[in-house]
């Protein structure tokens, strides 16, 4: 089946920078931009995406959608699409790509197939892929292949296998590692900072574990504005550790450190707003700046 036009569910930071790329190729996007936000319009604005207004045109115009939401959002999104697929009684191919558990992104099968249409499971591993060659897409599914078409504008797509869950368990157990150990970081930074010992941990750090350190300097300062979505992923890792007999606890206690985050004022950022008002990246003291103000707000939210 030839891919002419892709549906964006929906544009936000990912959503948009993919559209974005494959605008470039010159292949037509499309989102349902009806009752979104003003943010939301200006990131498809920005990357040329085709205002179409109703979840039912998008279905009508696309012959793909891809599914990028935050994993709370997904099930109800993958529900109201398999709607519309019976409404207008079209097979379209549907791919999720949102960070949940393999269990999850079955019944999400069931749905879209008893509706009607196809359905690929897929992951995307790195950054919102503005930068070639950092970003993967591994997808797996009897229709993965019909996304290597999206090789051919700009897309770096890897097949894995033909089974729905093994694109979704690898991305739960990359981030357990990534956005996990971004959550540990922050956590004992927090807990060094209370206890005042920062300075001799950062010398410590700087001694012993400078790859980490100075990974963590990277990392940290742009997880804010997305704190919000990541609890739900460390969730979703938590649910996946246990489907195979391991502990939640782990991520559920990482869910609570991005949970504390994401009420801060920090947290509380767009990522346009984290970029401009961050523009010192990759240096110590504007993590322990960081570190502090996240210190303090999340104290004071304890204390309330």
């Amino acid at each position: 089946m030839p891919i002419q036009t892709v549906g964006i569910l929906s544009p936000g930071d990912m959503g948009q920078a993919i559209a974005s790329v494959l605008n470039q190729h010159g292949l037509r996007t499309v989102a349902a931009l009806d009752e979104r936000s003003q943010r939301t319009r200006q990131l498809a604005s920005e990357a040329k995406i085709e205002d179409v207004g109703s979840l039912k045109r998008l279905v009508v115009e696309s012959d793909l959608i891809l599914s990028v939401l935050v994993p709370a959002a997904a099930p109800q999104a993958a529900a109201q699409v398999a709607e519309v697929i019976q409404e207008v009684g079209k097979s379209i191919l549907y791919a999720d790509c949102n960070a949940i558990a393999p269990y999850k992104v079955k019944q999400i099968e069931q749905i879209i197939q008893t509706a009607g249409g196809q359905f690929v499971d897929a992951s995307i591993i790195g950054p919102p892929p503005r930068v070639p060659n950092r970003t993967r897409m591994y997808v797996s599914g009897v229709q993965a292949y019909e996304l290597e078409q999206l090789r051919d504008y700009g897309l770096d797509i890897r097949v894995i296998g033909d089974e729905i869950g093994q694109a979704s368990g690898l991305k739960m157990s990359y981030a357990a590692l990534t956005k996990g150990l971004i959550a540990i970081g922050t956590e004992l930074l927090i807990s060094a900072h209370r206890l005042n010992l920062e300075d001799v941990l950062w010398d410590e750090l700087s001694l012993s574990q400078k790859n980490l350190l100075d990974w963590l300097i990277r990392a940290i300062p742009t997880m804010p504005p997305k704190a919000h979505r990541w609890v739900g992923e460390m969730e979703e890792i938590a649910a996946t550790f246990g489907s195979v007999g391991l502990t939640e606890l782990t991520f559920k206690g990482a869910a609570e450190i991005y949970e504390l985050v994401k009420e801060t004022s920090l947290g509380k950022q767009t990522p346009e707003e984290n970029t401009q008002n961050h523009s010192s990246n990759g240096h110590q003291k504007h993590l322990a700046d960081i570190i502090a103000a996240l210190s303090h707000e999340s104290l004071d939210q304890t204390q309330r």
